[in-house]
C-alpha cells in the first residue's frame, strides 16, 4: 500500500472550515453548559424539593447514558413535539445539555468547598443571597474548579466528533466526506487525529493563559 497525503493537502480549505465548525460547536456548547451548570447549582442551593429533584434527575440521566443516544434522542424527539432544528443547533443543544450535567457536579463540588462562614458573613453584611452566591461563593469556587472545567471543555471539544452522526458540520464530517471521495482512509483519519491533537493542545494552552489572567488574585 502506498501512502498518498496529497489528497488531504488538496482538501485543506475544507478541513480548515471543519475545524471552525468544530470550535463553533464546542464553544457554544460550553457556554450553554456553563449556564446550565451555574443555574443548576443555584437551584440545588435553594433547597426546594421538586426543583432539586428535577436537577438531580437530569444530572443522573445525562451522566449515565451515552452521548450518542442523547443526541439521537434530541434529534428525533424534538420533531415529534413540533420543534425542528437544523443539525448544528441540535448538536449545540446536545453538547450543552451533556456538558451542563457534568458542570453542575463540578461547580457544586467547588461551591461546597467554600466555608459556610463566608456565606454567613456576607449575609451579616446585608448582602442579598444572590449577591452572596455570585460574589462570595461562586467566584472563589470557579478559581478552585477552573482546571476541571478546562478539562471538561477539551473533552467536549473532542465529543463534537460524534455530532457527525446527525450530519452536523464539523471536522469529522468533513473527513468522512474526503474519505468517501478519495478512498484514502488511513491518510484522512491520521490527519484528523493530528488536527484534533493540535486543537486540544492549543485549547489547553489558551485556557491556562485565560485562567492565569482571570484568577490572578490571592485565595484569602
Amino acid at each position: 500500500m502506498t501512502l498518498d497525503f496529497s489528497v488531504v493537502a488538496n482538501a485543506w480549505p475544507a478541513l480548515f472550515y471543519g475545524v471552525l465548525g468544530t470550535m463553533l460547536l464546542a464553544v457554544c456548547g460550553m457556554i450553554l453548559a456553563m449556564i446550565i451548570g451555574v443555574g443548576g447549582v443555584a437551584i440545588l442551593r435553594a433547597q426546594r424539593r421538586l426543583s432539586s429533584f428535577l436537577v438531580t434527575a437530569f444530572v443522573e440521566i445525562i451522566r449515565n447514558t451515552p452521548f450518542l443516544v442523547q443526541i439521537y434522542f434530541i434529534f428525533f424527539a424534538l420533531p415529534l413535539a413540533g420543534i425542528r432544528l437544523n443539525p448544528t443547533v441540535t448538536a449545540i443543544l446536545a453538547l450543552g445539555l451533556n456538558g451542563g450535567a457534568y458542570a453542575i457536579e463540578i461547580i457544586r463540588g467547588g461551591v461546597e468547598s467554600i466555608p459556610k462562614g463566608q456565606t454567613e458573613a456576607g449575609l451579616a453584611l446585608g448582602l442579598h443571597r444572590g449577591e452572596v452566591f455570585r460574589m462570595i461563593v461562586l467566584k472563589p469556587a470557579l478559581k478552585a474548579i477552573y482546571p476541571s472545567l478546562s478539562s471538561q471543555f477539551i473533552l467536549l471539544t473532542l465529543t463534537t466528533a460524534i455530532c457527525t452522526s446527525i450530519s452536523a458540520y464539523e471536522l469529522t464530517s468533513v473527513g468522512q466526506r474526503i474519505e468517501a471521495e478519495t478512498f484514502r482512509s488511513f491518510e484522512v483519519y491520521f490527519t484528523l487525529t493530528m488536527i484534533y491533537l493540535v486543537i486540544s493542545l492549543i485549547t489547553m494552552w489558551a485556557l491556562a493563559a485565560i485562567g492565569r489572567r482571570a484568577f490572578n488574585y490571592p485565595d484569602r
